[in-house]
């Protein structure tokens, strides 16, 4: 049941990337919590990265908004969900304000998902070449799309007072009011490697100390209660907010379980992407129901420092379809939680931590025994490397026969992707939209079949289905496929 619902929100989004976005918005939540305020976190798109800096500084879940892994009807839901007893929101945006999926236009972009939650946005321009062009560029920015509401401008790397003095006077024909000005001097260090920011996890004190910083920066150079009010006037949802077992409840059941896997199934023919789109796990009918067990299965989930992409709905998912969800970290557990029966190894940077995770050599015997019983393992990316027989030479846990190295060529971009094979995901037909973000590749041996055909840049199968194992490089968001969820928790139960 829908209501009126009104969060005071904030969409910070700038004209590029390297503006600053993530300074300020960050530095917003964390300024805003150190006032009392119950701050929401939110990241536009699929970045796994800015929301541990967000969760830092906000002491919440740090979570995302994606228009097109879970499509645009859920972004409001998902946001509510998210901002449950708050008392503001703070979503940073993606790249360029106007900027969405490939040739989509503009589908996922921040001044997409800012019209979807009815907020107005904050501009973080970058004003260190420039002066009296900034309005230009303002007026621009604010007038493109007269559904976004562009409410104010924080000008970042300021030079000096005289510097500020001009890019006031020429913002104020712009129409557009300046709410912050942040100087060039105070820039704050957030180092970055191949694929962006280093995780929260990974700094530790000095994760603490940045975000630190950056609230200072922003408090000192923002006017708070005047982005409060702005926030204030945001307008109401119409919607309700998303529950994972309201979700879950109100979906039809799962098919049967998949059996146990003999050989591989033949890579099927390109052309299969192309047939007709068949019923997916929440399309199936109830005479494909099997009883539950009562048991509450363990779902064992990769966390730490080497496996930090993750999306809170997924734990989220399979706690409410039943499973008892543990984490742990493959760097430093021996052993897999007690009484698993079905494990989730998401994304992250094993690449970084080879060899302390290859070093980890009872671990890695636990998780290849487990994939040995046909229990369902569930991996994406960095935990597509950590199944494959080694990573950059390193041993890994050989549940794949393929082998993993890192290479000069960046691979990102949103996918649509087709289940070709049956597996513990999915069935076969199901379709389903996907991230790829990694700087390695993956040299396949045999014994599994694909798990996905991906029709662009180039039509392709990729991943892997074996027993009850499927590892995949594309990161999905399982709120667009409940299903997902429920047919992972039915494998445990039955394996």
């Amino acid at each position: 049941m829908s209501s009126s619902v009104s969060v005071p929100r904030l969409v910070i989004a700038a004209p590029s990337s390297g503006s600053g976005k993530t300074t300020v918005a960050t530095g917003l939540m964390a300024a805003f919590a150190a006032r009392g305020l119950v701050v929401s976190p939110h990241k536009v798109g699929p970045d796994y990265i800015d929301p541990g800096y967000h969760a830092l500084a906000s002491g919440r879940v740090g979570r995302n908004l994606d228009a097109y892994l879970c499509g645009p009807e859920l972004v409001a839901p998902l946001f509510l969900h998210g901002a449950r007893g708050c008392d503001i929101a703070v979503v940073e945006g993606v790249m360029g304000m106007y900027d969405g999926a490939a040739g989509e236009g503009e589908l996922a972009s921040t001044a997409h998902v800012a019209k979807l939650l009815r907020a107005p946005v904050v501009l973080v321009v970058d004003a260190s070449s420039q002066s009296r062009s900034v309005a230009a560029l303002v007026h621009g920015f604010a007038s493109w799309d007269p559904e976004v509401r562009v409410g104010g401008v924080i000008l970042n790397k300021v030079a000096s007072d005289r510097h500020e003095e001009l890019l006031r006077e020429a913002l104020d024909s712009a129409g557009v009011p300046v709410l912050g000005v942040l100087r060039r001097v105070a820039q704050v260090d957030t180092p970055s490697r191949h694929l962006g920011l280093v995780p929260v996890a990974e700094r530790g004190a000095a994760a603490v100390e940045a975000v630190a910083a950056m609230a200072a920066q922003v408090a000192g150079g923002c006017d708070l209660e005047a982005l409060v009010g702005l926030a204030r006037g945001a307008g109401a949802l119409s919607c309700a907010a998303w529950d994972a077992g309201e979700v879950l409840a109100s979906s039809p059941p799962p098919p049967l379980p998949v059996p146990t896997l003999g050989a591989a199934a033949p890579r099927p023919p390109l052309s299969a992407l192309n047939g007709p789109r068949p019923q997916t796990p929440d399309g199936l009918k109830d005479s494909n129901r099997r009883p539950c067990s009562p048991e509450k299965p363990v779902v064992a989930v990769a966390g730490g420092p080497a496996f930090t992409f993750s999306y809170a709905e997924h734990s989220e998912l399979l706690a409410a379809a039943g499973a008892e969800v543990v984490t742990f970290d493959p760097l430093r557990d021996e052993q897999l939680p007690d009484g698993t029966r079905g494990l989730v190894v998401g994304g992250g940077f094993p690449e970084v931590y080879a060899s302390e995770l290859s070093a980890n050599e009872p671990l890695r015997k636990a998780v290849t025994a487990l994939a040995r019983t046909g229990a369902p393992i569930a991996a994406e990316c960095a935990g597509l490397l950590y199944l494959c027989r080694e990573l950059d030479g390193q041993p890994m846990c050989g549940v794949l026969d393929a082998e993993a190295r890192m290479s000069e060529r960046l691979t990102l971009g949103y996918r649509d992707a087709v289940a070709v094979s049956d597996s513990v995901l999915a069935v076969n037909g199901t379709r389903m939209r996907g991230h790829e973000f990694h700087r390695t590749v993956v040299e396949p041996g045999s014994g599994a079949a694909p798990a996905w055909g991906v029709r662009a840049p180039r039509r392709r199968v990729e991943g892997f289905v074996q027993q009850g194992v499927h590892a995949s490089y594309l990161h999905t968001h399982w709120a667009s496929q409940p299903g997902v969820a429920r047919s992972f928790v039915e494998r445990c139960r039955t394996s």
